[in-house]
C-alpha cells in the first residue's frame, strides 16, 4: 500500500528561509540564462552563511549573467536590507564535455530515480497537511509584504500535524522586529493567519508560535543556507518517496527536475481520471540515455496500474521538455512554497488519458 499514516506532520518554510534564499538565487540564475539562451545548460548551487555568499556550479550559455547582482537582487526582493554587505564569491565552470556528449543527443542529464505523487484528498491533488503548511508560510509573506503585520520579517517556518483528516497541531515560527511582544505575535498570528487558513476550525487544535520565545535574528545572520536542502518542502512533505535529487538551479535536461515534474503530471492525471484515489509514479534514467530504464505507477493499494496509462506520456527528456515547454524562464517562482499544486505550472495541467487507447 502507499504510505498513509494515521497521524503525520509536514512543514513549509518562507521565501526568506536561508535554504529557500539559496534555491531562489539558483533558479533566478537559471531564468537569466534561459531568457537569453533557451538551450542553456545550468547546474548552479548557492550557499550563504553569516555575511558570505558563494555561487558555484557548471553553466554553458550564450547569456552573460551577472551572478553576484542576481543574488543581491533576489536577497533584496525577498525583503532583506543588507544584501550589499554580503561578501560574494562566484566560481562557475562549463559543463563537462563527458556529460555534454550524451545530453546533446537527447539523453538524460543525470542518472537517478524520480517520483510523482497525487491524492484526491484536496483540489490541489496534494496531501491536506502539505497544502495547509504552504498556505501558512505564504500567508506570513503576504501579511509582511502588505504591511498588515509590519513587525514580521522574512524568515519563518510552519508545521501542521494531521490526525485522520483533522488538524491536530499547528506550529508557526516567524522572524520579527525586536520591539514586539510574543503575546502580540501569538494573538495576531492566530487572528490573521492561523484561523483563516484553518477556515475557523481552531477549536481543539494545539497552536504553537515562536516556541523558543524569540526570533529576531534570521536569514544569513542567524543560519546557513544551501540550495536543495528543502526537498521535502518542495515536494510531498515526506509522504511519498523522493529520489534525492534537488530541483533548483538545474535546467530541464537534468531529469532530477524535469522527470519529477513529468511524473507528477502523470500521477495527477491518473487520479483526476478516476483510475486511483492515490497514485505514485516512479521513473529512472541512465545518464546520456533518452529512454527511461523504468516507468511504473501504483495505486493506493500498492497495485500496479495498467501500462497503457503511462504509455500515453513521453518520458524521454526531449519529450518532457517539449510537452511541458520547459525551456523558459519560469523557475524562480517554483523555488518557494512547493513545486506542486500551483495551477499555473505546466506540469500541474492534467492530461486526458484513457485505457481504451
Amino acid at each position: 500500500m502507499l504510505y498513509a499514516p494515521k497521524i503525520y506532520t509536514v512543514e513549509s518554510v518562507t521565501a526568506g528561509h536561508p535554504d529557500k534564499v539559496c534555491d531562489q538565487v539558483s533558479d533566478a540564475i537559471l531564468d537569466a540564462c534561459l531568457a537569453e539562451d533557451p538551450y542553456s545548460r545550468v547546474a548552479v548551487e548557492s550557499f550563504g552563511s553569516h555575511g558570505v555568499f558563494f555561487i558555484g556550479g557548471e553553466v554553458k550559455t550564450k547569456a552573460e549573467p551577472d551572478y553576484a547582482k542576481i543574488a543581491r537582487d533576489v536577497y533584496r526582493d525577498i525583503g532583506y536590507t543588507n544584501g550589499d554587505a554580503l561578501k560574494m564569491s562566484v566560481h562557475i565552470m562549463e559543463q563537462s564535455p563527458d556529460i555534454a556528449q550524451g545530453v546533446d543527443t537527447g539523453g538524460a542529464g543525470d542518472q537517478g530515480i524520480m517520483y510523482g505523487y497525487a491524492t484526491d484528498e484536496t483540489k490541489e491533488f496534494l496531501p491536506k497537511g502539505v497544502v495547509l503548511a504552504h498556505r501558512l508560510t505564504r500567508g506570513l509573506q503576504d501579511l509582511r509584504t502588505s504591511g498588515k503585520l509590519a513587525w514580521l520579517r522574512p524568515d519563518g517556518k510552519a508545521q501542521v500535524t494531521i490526525e485522520g483528516d483533522q488538524v491536530r497541531a499547528v506550529l508557526v515560527s516567524t522572524q520579527h522586529a525586536e520591539d514586539v511582544a510574543q503575546e502580540e505575535i501569538r494573538s495576531a498570528l492566530i487572528r490573521e493567519l492561523i484561523t483563516p487558513v484553518l477556515e475557523g476550525h481552531v477549536e481543539g487544535v494545539e497552536i504553537l508560535t515562536n516556541p523558543t520565545g524569540r526570533f529576531v535574528q534570521g536569514g544569513f545572520e542567524a543560519d546557513a543556507g544551501l540550495t536543495g536542502r528543502k526537498i521535502m518542502v518542495d515536494t510531498y512533505g515526506g509522504l511519498a518517496p523522493h529520489g534525492g535529487g534537488a530541483f533548483s538551479g538545474k535546467d530541464p535536461t537534468k531529469v532530477d527536475r524535469s522527470a519529477a515534474y513529468a511524473a507528477r503530471q502523470a500521477a495527477k492525471s491518473i487520479v483526476a481520471g478516476g483510475y486511483a484515489k492515490r497514485s505514485l509514479v516512479s521513473v529512472s534514467y541512465a545518464i546520456g540515455r533518452a529512454e527511461p530504464l523504468m516507468v511504473e505507477a501504483i495505486d493506493e493499494k500498492g497495485e500496479s496500474l495498467p501500462a497503457a496509462l503511462l504509455s500515453q506520456f513521453d518520458f524521454t527528456p526531449k519529450g518532457i521538455i517539449e510537452r511541458l515547454n520547459l525551456l523558459r524562464p519560469i523557475y524562480r517562482e517554483t523555488a518557494s512554497y512547493g513545486h506542486f499544486g500551483n495551477p499555473s505550472y505546466p506540469w500541474e495541467q492534467t492530461a486526458a488519458i484513457s485505457l481504451s487507447t
